[in-house]
C-alpha cells in the first residue's frame, strides 16, 4: 500500500512541476508570422504575468470604432532588462506596438516593439519562440558568414 501512495505522490509532482510547461507555447501556435500589425491607442490594463506579460490597449479603427486589443510580450523579467517596468506602462499612456496578429482573428498580437510618445522604442518580444528573425531582438546573433 505505501508503495501505491508513493507512486501517486510521485506521479503529482511530476504533472505539477510540468502544468507550466504545457501552459507555454510556440510563436506559430497562436500567431501568423505572415499577418504583421501595426497598432496604435492608450493602454487600458496591464497584465504583468508569468509566462507572457500582456497590454491591453484600446485601438480606433478606421470608421471611428473602438476596440480592445490583447498584446502578448516576453516574460516579466525579460521586459524589465530589456527597459520596460511596471512604472514605463502606464494605463492611459498612448503606445504604437508593432507586432504580429493572432491566427484566429482574434484582437490578440504578440507584439515585437513597443514605441513610447517620447519615441523611444523597446523591443517587448519573446525570445526563441519561433517569431520571425527580423533583426529587432537584441538576443538574436548574427549567424557568422563562412
Amino acid at each position: 500500500m505505501s508503495r501505491n501512495i508513493w507512486m501517486a505522490v510521485a506521479g503529482g509532482a511530476l504533472l505539477t512541476a510540468t502544468a507550466p510547461l504545457l501552459a507555454h507555447h510556440a510563436f506559430s501556435a497562436e500567431f501568423d508570422a505572415k499577418a504583421p500589425v501595426s497598432l496604435q491607442g492608450p493602454i487600458t490594463k496591464v497584465e504583468w504575468i508569468n509566462p507572457h506579460a500582456w497590454i491591453h490597449m484600446e485601438v480606433k479603427k478606421p470608421d471611428g470604432k473602438s476596440e480592445i486589443w490583447m498584446v502578448e510580450g516576453g516574460t516579466p523579467n525579460t521586459l524589465q532588462r530589456r527597459g520596460i517596468s511596471r512604472d514605463s506602462i502606464k494605463v492611459g499612456t498612448v503606445i504604437v506596438v508593432a507586432g504580429f496578429r493572432a491566427k484566429d482573428g482574434r484582437m490578440r498580437a504578440n507584439g515585437r516593439d513597443i514605441t513610447f510618445p517620447d519615441g523611444r522604442t523597446l523591443f517587448m518580444g519573446s525570445s526563441g519562440t519561433g517569431a520571425p528573425k527580423d533583426g529587432r531582438d537584441p538576443n538574436d546573433k548574427p549567424k557568422p558568414k563562412g
